[in-house]
């Protein structure tokens, strides 16, 4: 066992004449940081991309706790698992079909690679967030472009909604194409029956999860999934890319105590489920604040309503963080989502609920004029990894109407682009970002550019 061996080594007398430089000694004298523990690939502790030890010891673990024939371990987050997946499911060039609530890390990799990206929008919940991907609208994209070699969609999304992952499976190997699912936020799926199920269980031929998004793991674990064993090969030769050539030994014994926790901790999550439904239920009787709910989705993500009152999202946030000591998650225009795990008590959830119904009773119904999403694709001329073709000229977003955007577009968190390179930016578009940053959400450009201006395409 990693961690054990970790410990037993940060208690022996050897000498360490190699990296890092700390050299195990806690130059804060505090014992806060584990230097001790930080270790490097010396003898006997294994190597993260040649794996033969302790190391790969997690990974089948991890594959047999996960159900998978394949698990690797990834120490850069979801990011670095999407990095690598995409590189190994496709060659240079390729169609691909994205699901445009697909994370910015799916958007580098498709630049990245030279890859031209058609997308496909998932369904409106009404709400001023997305729902999930149609099996329809899938079969007609790959109907329409027969070349699409790999189809990305998100599943869970950020707020929780699922989308039929085995229908959507069936649909792509019917046309000749592999599907890879960004399940980063449902790492806690296959350990309760009251969570949807995995998507490599439906027939993803692939799908990344983070571990440490709603699970007890250090941040930036997680881990690439598949049954795949021509797919796991190159996974592991694409990891080795993306990754650091020096993996935090920490972050990997931290997989593995998680995984460990996951073996024995059954009943923690009934708990988990018991104090879910308990919340759910004392929250309907809020007058004026909801709880967003609908089919096939994930009730450990806690979407607030706000669209009905006189709070927006960010100011519902900054109450909750200022007046009751509440931080949540990420806070849109007109919800905020607070995110939940087995480790939450009973005493956090009543917290929570007693902060809402307070705020609840002091806040009154307001219809707010709202312009939320995009609900059709921007025009395109040209994709993305062709953008360096193109000269820059800076222009004030407020006279963008119009120009062609050099730029991603996005509230962080998310991280979901509201355009693209190579879009041109609408009123519609332009009218929906500064909806959101006239609520108070902070809207970011991969230039760093906005909100004053932006770089767009000299035509």
């Amino acid at each position: 066992m990693l961690y054990k061996k970790l410990i037993e080594y940060s208690k022996s007398s050897v000498y360490p004449f190699h990296m890092p430089g700390h050299k195990r000694f806690d130059i804060n004298g505090d014992g806060k940081l584990p230097y001790k523990l930080d270790l490097t690939e010396i003898y006997g502790f294994d190597d993260l991309h040649n794996a033969n030890g302790c190391i790969r010891d997690i990974g089948d673990t991890a594959a047999q706790i996960y159900n998978v024939d394949y698990a690797l371990l990834l120490i850069n987050g979801a990011t670095g698992g999407i990095l690598s997946a995409v590189r190994s499911m496709t060659k240079r060039g390729d169609r691909v079909l994205i699901a445009r609530n697909c994370h910015k890390s799916v958007y580098n990799a498709a630049e990245l690679m030279g890859l031209k990206p058609e997308y496909i929008l998932p369904g409106q919940t009404g709400f001023g967030l997305f729902g999930s991907v149609s099996p329809g609208e899938v079969e007609k994209k790959l109907t329409e472009f027969k070349d699409i070699k790999l189809v990305i969609i998100t599943s869970p999304t950020y707020e929780g909604v699922c989308s039929d992952i085995g229908k959507i499976s069936e649909i792509c190997h019917a046309h000749n194409a592999m599907l890879f699912v960004d399940e980063a936020h449902g790492a806690h799926f296959p350990f309760n029956e009251a969570f949807p199920v995995p998507a490599v269980h439906q027939g993803a031929d692939a799908a990344v999860i983070s571990l440490h998004k709603t699970l007890p793991s250090l941040t930036q674990t997680a881990l690439l999934l598949t049954n795949n064993n021509t797919l796991a090969e190159k996974f592991s030769l694409n990891t080795a890319v993306f990754e650091t050539s020096s993996p935090s030994y920490i972050l990997m014994s931290s997989i593995e105590c998680c995984l460990s926790y996951l073996k024995n901790s059954r009943t923690a999550f009934d708990e988990y489920i018991d104090n879910l439904t308990l919340f759910y239920k004392r929250t309907k009787t809020l007058k004026h604040l909801s709880l967003f709910d609908c089919d096939n989705r994930d009730i450990g993500k806690l979407v607030i309503l706000t669209d009905k009152t006189n709070l927006s999202g960010h100011q519902l946030a900054g109450i909750l963080r200022k007046e009751y000591q509440l931080e949540t998650e990420m806070s849109s225009a007109d919800y905020v989502i607070a995110m939940t795990s087995v480790c939450d008590t009973a005493e956090g959830f009543e917290r929570l609920y007693k902060a809402l119904s307070e705020i609840d009773n002091n806040c009154f119904t307001a219809e707010r004029k709202s312009n939320r999403l995009n609900v059709e694709l921007p025009p395109r001329r040209f994709f993305p990894c062709e953008k360096d073709d193109y000269k820059a000229v800076k222009k004030s977003f407020d006279k963008a109407v119009g120009c062609v955007s050099l730029e991603y577009i996005f509230a962080y968190p998310p991280g979901i682009p509201l355009i693209v390179p190579g879009e041109v930016l609408t009123e519609k578009i332009c009218d929906c970002i500064n909806y959101q940053i006239r609520n108070g959400v902070e809207m970011i450009s991969s230039e760093k550019n906005m909100p004053h201006c932006l770089s767009v395409a000299e035509l």
